[in-house]
């Protein structure tokens, strides 16, 4: 597999030099061990923030995928502040490990986390209320719409996809691309050139 950094397999030549940050978001705080060879190590980026500012989840009863999950930050926050259950997903097995010590951090019981290339390990059975991705776009446009294209089969009917990109990075052809996938897309915030887009099945 080519190397793409953050989103690659694992950072074994990579030297470990783990840190933890503190994140205060709405009345709870919130502590993230980070590392090496993962994003936004230093402190939750830009665009996730943007995300967890904008969503809001469905009425639909069921879970939330957080797919490209990192150590584990949107996952998590999202599971706290709604209540809901988490599946996060990653391939990049030193997140992974983050993502699993992060859980146990902050004492969320109800995030599960495992390695799966993009849906790879998430079966078409598991059906989400909604998926949330803040893509890994260095990892090239295949894997992007990879992980545009198989939400919609893995979404309940109603289900929504939510999307962070920055405009410079795709989001107008993004946004052409889910509605020729979902038959919509919604902007629904705009911030710094962050785009946050939504797509109901």
């Amino acid at each position: 597999m080519k190397n793409y950094h953050y989103f690659s397999e694992n950072e074994e030549n990579l030297k470990s030099d783990p840190s933890t940050y503190v994140f205060n978001y709405k009345d709870h705080k919130f502590t993230f061990k980070t590392d090496n060879g993962v994003f936004s190590k230093k402190f939750i980026d830009f665009g996730s923030y943007t995300m967890l500012n904008y969503f809001k989840p469905n009425q639909l009863e069921g879970d939330i995928l957080d797919v490209g999950c990192g150590y584990g930050p949107i996952g998590i926050i999202l599971s706290v502040l709604h209540n809901k259950k988490v599946t996060m997903v990653d391939i990049n097995e030193r997140a992974l490990g983050l993502a699993k010590e992060n859980i146990r951090i902050n004492g969320v019981q109800n995030v599960n986390v495992f390695k799966s290339n993009v849906y790879e390990n998430v079966p078409e059975t598991m059906k989400f209320a909604s998926i949330v991705t803040n893509p890994p776009i260095r990892a090239g446009k295949k894997v992007i719409y990879d992980i545009f294209d198989g939400a919609y089969q893995r979404l309940l009917p109603n289900g929504e996809l939510w999307v962070v990109i920055q405009k410079k990075q795709g989001a107008p052809s993004t946004k052409t691309h889910l509605e020729s996938v979902f038959g919509n897309c919604e902007v629904v915030g705009k911030e710094s050139g962050y785009f946050i887009l939504k797509s109901v099945r």
